[in-house]
C-alpha cells in the first residue's frame, strides 16, 4: 500500500518535472489555421432573352406594315413636329376637337363600328403601367420600346398633372406583341389587371389588319365613368416610327381620350395619320381633361362652358 503511495507520487513528479523541462525547451512555432471567410453566392444571371421565329403570317403582316410606313412617309404623313405655321389654331377650336375627342368612343364594344356620345372620362387613382412583350420581340426592340414607354409616360404625368408611370402594381398594361404571340400576352393582362376578363378581351386577340394598335379602358369601380383598368396592345410587326405612334396614340386615348375627330389638327387623335406623335393641340387636352375644374361624369353641354375658360386662359383670345 505504501509503495503504491509513494510510487504514484513518484510517477506524479515525473510527469510535473517533464512539463517543466518542456516548457523551457524551445518549441517550434505553430501555423496559424485561417477559417474560411463565407461568401455569398453569386446569383447565376438570367438566360439572355432570345426572340421566338416568327410566323409566315407574322412575317406577312410586318411586311405590309412596312410598306404602309414608307407609303405613309413619301405622302408627307407621320409627322414628328408638333404642327407649326402651317396647323394654326385657336382657343374656339381647341374647345371644338375637346367635345369631339373626350365625349365619344372610337368603337363600340366589340370594335366593329363606331362608338356613341359618352360622359367624360378619366382616370382618379394613379396610373401603373406594365410592359409586357411578345415571345417573338427581340430583346433590342424590348429595350428601346421600354425606354419609349416610360419617357412617355413621365410626359403625360407633367402634362396631366395626375399620376402616370411605369411600375408598381399595374393597372394599365401595354401589350407589344405579334400575331404569333397576341394571345398569350392577353391572357396574362386577364390575369394581373383587376377588373379585366378574358371574355371583355376578346374582340383584342383578332385584330384586322389595319389595325395597327388599339386600347380598351375598363370602368371597375362605384362610378362607370372613373377608368380602374386598361389594356393597350401595340403590334409588334410595326415598324419603329409606326409602333412609336401607336404608344403615343394609344396610351393617351386610354386616359380619357377616346375619340378620333377629322377635324382635329395638329393632332394624333385624326385619322389621316398626319401626325405621328403628340402635339401641343393634344397636350392642351390632356390639361383640359384633367383640369380640377372639370369632373368624371359630366356631360359634353355641362362640361363646354368650362372647357372655353379653360381654353381661353391657355390661349387667350375670345373663345
Amino acid at each position: 500500500m505504501a509503495w503504491q503511495r509513494l510510487g504514484q507520487a513518484g510517477w506524479f513528479g515525473t510527469v510535473a518535472m517533464l512539463a517543466a523541462l518542456a516548457a523551457c525547451t524551445p518549441q517550434p512555432p505553430v501555423e496559424p489555421t485561417l477559417k474560411p471567410i463565407a461568401r455569398p453566392e453569386t446569383p447565376p444571371a438570367p438566360p439572355p432573352v432570345v426572340a421566338k421565329p416568327t410566323s409566315q403570317k407574322s412575317a406577312k403582316l410586318r411586311s405590309y406594315l412596312h410598306q404602309v410606313q414608307q407609303a405613309q412617309l413619301s405622302q408627307g404623313l407621320l409627322r414628328r413636329d408638333g404642327g407649326g405655321q402651317d396647323t394654326p389654331f385657336s382657343a374656339g377650336m381647341l374647345v371644338r376637337n375637346f367635345e369631339q375627342i373626350a365625349f365619344y368612343n372610337e368603337y363600340n364594344a366589340t370594335l366593329t363600328g363606331r362608338g356613341d356620345k359618352s360622359p367624360m372620362r378619366r382616370w382618379e387613382r394613379p396610373v401603373r403601367m406594365e410592359v409586357v412583350f411578345g415571345d417573338g420581340v427581340p430583346p433590342s426592340e424590348r429595350a428601346r420600346d421600354e425606354a419609349s414607354i416610360k419617357d412617355y409616360a413621365a410626359r403625360l404625368a407633367a402634362t396631366t398633372q395626375h399620376s402616370v408611370s411605369v411600375g408598381g402594381k399595374p393597372n394599365f398594361m401595354v401589350i407589344v406583341a405579334g400575331e404569333d404571340d397576341r394571345s398569350d400576352a392577353l391572357a396574362l393582362a386577364a390575369k394581373r389587371i383587376p377588373g379585366v376578363t378574358a371574355e371583355s378581351l376578346a374582340a383584342l386577340s383578332d385584330l384586322r389588319r389595319d389595325t395597327y394598335c388599339v386600347v380598351a379602358a375598363y370602368a371597375g369601380g362605384a362610378d362607370p365613368n372613373i377608368y380602374t383598368a386598361a389594356v393597350a396592345v401595340i403590334r409588334a410587326e410595326n415598324p419603329s416610327l409606326m409602333r412609336l405612334s401607336c404608344i403615343h396614340e394609344e396610351l393617351a386615348q386610354g386616359l380619357g381620350l377616346a375619340n378620333d375627330s377629322p377635324t382635329a389638327r395638329p393632332s394624333i387623335f385624326n385619322d389621316d395619320d398626319e401626325f405621328a406623335l403628340l402635339t401641343r393641340h393634344d397636350e392642351l387636352l390632356l390639361k383640359m381633361l384633367y383640369d380640377p375644374r372639370l369632373h368624371a361624369g359630366m356631360t359634353a353641354e355641362e362640361a363646354t362652358p368650362v372647357a372655353r375658360e379653360i381654353a381661353n386662359e391657355i390661349l387667350g383670345g375670345p373663345v
